[in-house]
């Protein structure tokens, strides 16, 4: 049996963030719209919140029981300021009992089924601990 650490409790969340994750929720763009469409209301099994704050970032998609974030990213990531900002985000998340998956938006765009796929099986088939606990 595999099993995976879920996150505990989350760190808290200023103020200002949470009212900038509201205003993004409603603004998302056309291939978070995409994946949202099949994320929410557990059609893949567990629980999806957009656009979620945790610690000094917001997640695209969080499953806190699936110990998940889903981050997409648009051409602007594939900056080199933006990379190690991404890196940093998912150290961070890593850190705190996630696992993050990032897709492009040309892929949601163009394989949304093999995206999907990844999904699926990641919350299926979670990483082991390491150390076996």
């Amino acid at each position: 049996m595999r099993s995976r650490k879920i996150p505990g409790q989350l760190p808290p969340v200023a103020d200002e963030l949470r009212a900038f994750a509201a205003q993004i929720r409603m603004s998302m763009t056309e291939e978070e719209l995409i994946l949202w469409s099949r994320l929410k209301n557990r059609q893949l099994g567990v629980k999806f919140l957009r656009q979620r704050p945790i610690g000094p970032y917001v997640g695209d998609f969080v499953s806190i029981e699936a110990g998940l974030v889903i981050e997409l990213d648009g051409s602007q990531h594939y900056e080199e300021s933006k990379e190690k900002r991404d890196s940093q985000r998912s150290e961070y998340l890593t850190r705190l009992g996630f696992e993050v998956l990032r897709f492009g938006n040309n892929e949601i765009r163009q394989n949304l089924a093999g995206v999907l796929q990844v999904i699926q099986e990641r919350i299926a088939f979670p990483p082991c601990l390491q150390g076996g606990n």
